[in-house]
Order: C-alpha cells, then structure tokens, then sequence
C-alpha cells in the first residue's frame, strides 16, 4: 500500500470528520469531544513528525475513516449527500485560500498567536474556541461563497454553537490543505474511490488489531 495514498486517506478521513461533526453540533448543539478536540488541536499542530501525528494519532480519525469508507462504498441513498456537500466545499474553500498567499500568511501568524495563549487557556476552553472561530470569519469567509450550514435553526442563532460550527471548518480547511499537501486531487476523489475507500477500511481494521 502506498504511504503518499495512506497519507492522502489520513487527510481526508479529517476532513470527513470535520464535515460530521458540523453537522451534528448544527443538528445538536454538541458533538464527541474527543473527536473535535483532535481536529482543533491538528489546526494548531504545525511541525508534526507523520500525517496522523496532526490530529493526536490515527486512533483518533477513527469516525473520520468510518465515514468515509461509508461515503465512497455505500450505495445510493445510503450515502450521506449533506456530509458529501460539506466536503466537497472545504476541499473548494482549500483551492480558494490556496490562491490568495498573504491571506495563508496572516493566517499562519494567527494560529500562532492562539498557539501562545494555550499556556494560559486550555484547547477546548469556549475563548480558544471563540478566537479559532474569529480566525475563520475574518480570514477565510472573505474568500468567496460561504458554506451554507443546515441544522436546528434556533442552536444556529446562539454565539457558542456559531463559534464551534466556524472552529470546525477552520479544521476542516486546516484537514484539506494537508490532504493538498500530500498530493491529494479532486480528481482522484472521481477516479480513485474504491482505493480510497478500501485504505480507510484497511486503516480501520489495523486500528481494530491494535
């Protein structure tokens, strides 16, 4: 098995789960914490030693990877469309920052600077998350055509879910660009599903060995 398509399902799987959880804090006003603390925390992760090392290890993709092997083996409406949306718009949101380079440069300042308040402040603390999601709406939503979020119309007015459902995205992007990074292409999503798709079951079950 290739470590480039292994690295490429990794990123991939992240941004899977960015996608799952948005719609399920959109949905509930809550998701698996585990889960989105290891995608935040993979947006501050810079300098890491592996692919799966971004987001805490490749354990904790293991809903990313579940929802993706679904996404690229099911059939028909067994296939979550609103899942498959907000995937598809990350990976077009990635190829939109991709193009504006002072934008990416700003960008890397300040997660820097959200980086240096964690001494103070814990990851999953509501003013870490607020100034992740300050980050998205200042930076990435100036690029072009937001990303239309469905869910409990009421949970979508409050500021705690609007600051986690931005926060994730910003994961998502961060998940996206990685994929770009290690040679992830939108075409590949068209031509290369089954091997995908069978990379993350074959991921899965290693972690189900372990």
């Amino acid at each position: 098995m290739s470590n480039a398509l292994t690295d490429q399902v990794i990123a991939l799987a992240a941004v899977a789960q960015a996608a799952s959880l948005v719609q399920q804090v959109a949905r509930h006003g809550t998701a698996d914490e585990d889960a989105v603390k290891a995608l935040l925390g993979g947006i501050l992760e810079t300098d890491p030693d592996s692919t799966d090392a971004v987001f805490g290890g490749l354990a904790q993709l293991r809903p990313g990877l579940s929802i993706l092997q679904a996404q690229l083996t099911a059939q028909g409406n067994v296939k979550d469309v609103e899942i498959t949306r907000y995937v598809i718009s990350l990976l077009a949101l990635e190829r939109r920052l991709a193009a504006h380079p002072s934008t990416l440069s700003m960008l890397g300042e300040r997660i820097g600077q959200v980086k240096r308040q964690l001494d103070m402040q814990e990851l999953m603390d509501e003013r870490t998350v607020a100034g992740l999601a300050s980050i998205y709406v200042e930076l990435i939503s100036p690029l072009g055509p937001r990303i239309q979020v469905a869910g409990n119309a009421n949970l979508l007015k409050t500021t705690a879910v609007q600051n986690q459902l931005r926060a994730l995205l910003l994961a998502g992007l961060r998940a996206a660009v990685l994929w770009r990074q290690v040679g992830g292409r939108r075409l590949q999503l068209l031509f290369n599903r089954k091997r995908i798709g069978d990379t993350a079951r074959y991921l899965l079950q290693s972690l189900n060995q372990s």
